[in-house]
């Protein structure tokens, strides 16, 4: 291994840093606005255990893109179809765990199936297949940003005006069914927005690395903090240092994005975790 090709891959670019970060603007904003909404939905993602839902949908996803790249259709479009699509019938058929995870573990293998068929079927650039997997986060134009935002903006405008409903029944689910709260109408709803904002982080993270944004920055947060206001903060604000972190750190070199999202959000559940384990041994000991 000679480490000097391993430090110009790295840091080759320090010296151009400050070029390459302004024609990477639109990045780092899709980073800062993904990482935030998603470590905010990631919360209750967490609360009503459905991680596992959150790699079905982006199967379902990553096809409705490649579908979209082959046929020469809007890829965002096709992939925010096929995540509702994933969303729509995990929400309706999956109303108890047991279902729903089986539903989910039937999804997964289908719609990556379908992806990868279309891919081999597609005879563009291979650039654009791989994207599809692992995102371009660092190609990020004024269109898709856009999309983004709106979806974002849609997302986290829903979010809040359910938070407090959907809290109580991710929390007891019981219990805000026999309060009245229209339990099955919130849990559809809840997946229907996991869905858009699953689909748009497929596009710039890739199908396979989705879960880094929407699950890991909030599993951190409940490891160290419990109210109802410090986890959604803590989880925004881990997904963002995440998100835009790694973005910051990939362009001084010549690597992917997402080894170093991956890293960055990984190393902050590990020190969330450690941290976590220790104030509950010193709570018990007192």
């Amino acid at each position: 291994m000679n480490w000097s090709d391993v430090w110009d891959s790295m840091f080759g670019g320090l010296s151009d840093y400050g070029d390459i970060l302004a024609l990477v603007s639109n990045s780092v904003w899709a980073g800062a606005i993904l990482g935030l909404v998603g470590g905010l939905i990631g919360v209750f993602v967490i609360q009503r255990d459905m991680a596992f839902a959150v790699h079905g949908i982006s199967e379902l996803s990553f096809a409705g893109a490649a579908f979209a790249l082959l046929v020469g259709f809007d890829v965002v479009t096709g992939s925010i179809l096929g995540s509702l699509l994933a969303a729509g019938l995990i929400g309706w058929l999956g109303a108890r765990a047991r279902d729903r995870n089986s539903i989910i573990g039937v999804l997964m293998p289908f719609g990556l199936g379908l992806g990868i068929l279309f891919l081999s079927l597609y005879s563009g650039r291979s650039a654009n297949r791989f994207s599809l997997l692992t995102g371009q986060i660092v190609s990020v134009q004024s269109a898709q940003l856009g999309w983004l935002i709106v979806i974002s903006a849609v997302v986290l405008v829903a979010l809040l005006l359910i938070w407090r409903p959907l809290r109580f029944d991710s929390l007891d689910p019981q219990a805000a069914a026999a309060r009245g709260v229209p339990t099955r109408m919130i849990s559809f709803g809840f997946m229907i927005l996991l869905g858009l904002i699953v689909a748009v982080a497929v596009h710039i993270i890739g199908a396979l690395l989705v879960l880094a944004l929407l699950v890991t920055p909030a599993a951190a947060a409940v490891r160290i903090a419990s109210g109802p206001l410090a986890v959604p903060l803590l989880a925004a604000g881990f997904g963002l240092v995440s998100a835009v972190g790694g973005i910051l750190l990939a362009i001084a070199g010549t690597l992917p994005v997402s080894p170093y999202i991956t890293t960055i959000s990984f190393l902050i559940y590990l020190v969330c975790r450690i941290a976590g384990a220790r104030r509950n041994r010193v709570t018990r000991a007192e």
